[in-house]
């Protein structure tokens, strides 16, 4: 490329950049309130983090029992969120299905910011952050392809990567009135498809590679998180247009909406059926690794500390399952939102409470050590899902007004859904 065409390129990009900037230091009063709100549960969260770095893990409830807890259970959540983009991205470029194709974008931010999250989670998790460089190649030694978490890493940030690109091209070209370039998208976003799979495939593989953990250790674990993933996400992204199209003027087709939907409904068949052939497994055969399965469900002697989180998530994850599979309801805007909002809490806490706790008690002592997350640890967490919340809504400042013509590089040239979508 020439000289003066790279000097030009940087020149258009950057003002990109600065208008949207400016773009989202512009906003109504609860606009400001908003984030306002998130920055009081971020600069909360610093500031127990930096209690817990200073002391160490010991302010966690985390124990030897108990190693992995509240962090963990919320970044195996959000990989099954950020996996969730390929819900839509498979009828928008695959099926070219064009009411999914005009709010795509949407669920790509959604990735970004989840991905986000999750890198995060594992950060305060560690135990010694200063000593994260010794996994970073050429200073440290990552131990690739031989460690599954070192997959996990790799995974995750190149799926981040290909999401960050791709959304950032799609939004630039767009401000500037001109389609995307079909050469460099679809190669990524037909990339992304099996990534997205591939990142809580790896996360599962993290929890059912581990033998001596009998209630991680079974082969269905990744199709489980798949198919949980797949209701999580659509669930949040629900919500979320629906708020689009309240308080923008942007129009979001109720196809769209319904055929989202409906795909949940099937997610959650799958997801209620695996869980029911795991649980069949376990009670039938009844063999000494039922143990774990009955402390969740039941609880052993005297703790039943996790019994009302196992039935809660059963009940939330049959209700939204009967909101969804039915036409009727899950076209009723009530309804629908009601089913979003169980889901949402029944595969959180299937992942978060009902995932790591009784895969680690009791120990192999038969010792239960009864854990709940600490108050630093739901500031440390709360601060985190700020950070996302943050993060996606500073991009939908930008991506919005692209998508209604109304933040454009050029007076006059066509809005995202023509300029996007008509892809060479």
């Amino acid at each position: 490329m020439p000289l003066e065409n790279q000097v030009n390129s940087i020149r258009l990009f950057s003002g990109f950049t600065r208008g949207s900037l400016k773009l989202m230091l512009r906003g109504n009063r609860a606009y400001w309130m908003w984030l306002a709100f998130l920055s009081v549960l971020i600069v909360s969260g610093a500031l127990a983090y930096s209690a817990q770095v200073r002391v160490g893990l010991g302010l966690t409830a985390m124990r030897d029992q108990v190693s992995w807890g509240f962090y963990i259970g919320n970044f195996t959540f959000l990989v099954g969120v950020a996996a969730a983009a390929v819900v839509l991205v498979i009828p928008a470029y695959i099926y070219n299905w064009k009411p999914i194709r005009e709010i795509v974008i949407y669920g790509e931010l959604l990735a970004i910011s989840a991905i986000t999250m999750c890198l995060m989670f594992v950060l305060v998790d560690i135990g010694r952050p200063d000593r994260f460089w010794h996994l970073v190649p050429p200073f440290g030694f990552l131990n690739f392809p031989r460690s599954v978490l070192a997959w996990d890493v790799l995974v995750l940030n190149l799926y981040f990567v290909v999401n960050f690109v791709v959304a950032t091209h799609i939004l630039y070209r767009a401000f500037h009135g001109k389609p995307y370039i079909r050469k460099l998208v679809v190669p990524m976003v037909l990339l992304s498809v099996p990534m997205a799979v591939g990142i809580h495939t790896v996360t599962a593989f993290l929890y059912n590679g581990l033998a001596a953990r009998p209630y991680w250790n079974s082969s269905i674990l990744a199709p489980q998180f798949l198919a949980s993933a797949f209701c999580s996400g659509p669930a949040i992204l629900l919500v979320v247009l629906q708020l689009l199209r309240r308080f923008t003027r942007f129009e979001i087709q109720d196809a769209a909406i319904w055929k989202i939907a409906e795909l949940m409904a099937y997610a959650m068949f799958l997801n209620l059926f695996l869980h029911g052939a795991e649980a069949f497994k376990e009670f039938y055969s009844n063999t000494q690794h039922l143990l774990f399965t009955r402390y969740w469900y039941f609880g052993i002697g005297s703790h039943h500390t996790l019994v009302p989180y196992a039935w809660s998530a059963v009940g939330l994850n049959l209700v939204a399952f009967a909101l969804f599979i039915s036409p009727r309801t899950r076209r009723n805007i009530i309804l629908l939102n009601l089913g979003c909002l169980a889901t949402y809490a029944g595969v959180y806490i299937e992942k978060g409470m009902g995932l790591i706790i009784p895969g680690l008690t009791p120990d192999t002592l038969g010792e239960i050590y009864v854990y709940y997350p600490t108050l630093i640890e739901l500031r440390v967490a709360a601060g985190i899902f700020a950070v996302g919340f943050l993060l996606f809504t500073l991009m939908l400042k930008v991506a919005v007004p692209i998508s209604l013509g109304e933040f454009m590089g050029k007076k006059g040239v066509a809005p995202i859904e023509r300029a996007v979508f008509a892809g060479r």
